[in-house]
């Protein structure tokens, strides 16, 4: 059973208030803050959200390299979404392909120094955007309270995704 419901609330009840309140605030908050960090990445450094992610993924990395599947799983990305964006970051020499030396079904994206450099001067932008856009906003306890609630749905992962 799902933390916070209970027995006598069936799965398919209707939000009550308070649970269409919370929804609601996560949702449009969420699109409003990522829609921001976008633009600002976009227009100051032709980056996508998405690509910035994977860029910085790939820089915290272990000889910044990634299996295509994990990183797919840390961007939140599907496996054809990542492809793609794979595919156009590769283009721009900002990511490689490499096989694996002991597998070749193991396929990694590869941090170029032109992708670091390309992260490293965009950080400021999104570093900027994330605490003018979310943390700037809130009291230090709200961003306790965020990270306490929003923390276990981050790593809850259904089968069916």
């Amino acid at each position: 059973m799902a933390r916070g419901r209970t027995a006598a609330t069936p799965p398919t009840s209707p939000l009550d208030e308070r649970e269409m309140s919370a929804w609601h605030a996560l949702i449009h908050a969420h699109a409003r803050i990522v829609r921001q960090l976008e633009a600002e990445l976009e227009a100051e450094h032709a980056l996508t959200l998405p690509a910035y992610e994977v860029l910085a993924h790939l820089s915290e990395a272990p000889d910044r390299r990634l299996r295509m599947s994990d990183l797919a799983s840390y961007a939140v990305l599907t496996p054809s979404g990542l492809t793609r964006l794979v595919d156009k970051l590769a283009r721009e020499g900002l990511v490689e392909r490499a096989r694996c030396a002991s597998d070749a079904r193991v396929v990694y994206a590869v941090l170029t120094a032109a992708g670091a450099a390309r992260l490293k001067t965009a950080y400021p932008t999104h570093l900027r955007g994330v605490r003018a856009h979310l943390v700037d906003r809130l009291q230090p306890d709200q961003l306790e309270a965020i990270a306490a609630a929003l923390g276990p749905l981050a790593s809850y992962c259904p089968s069916s995704l």
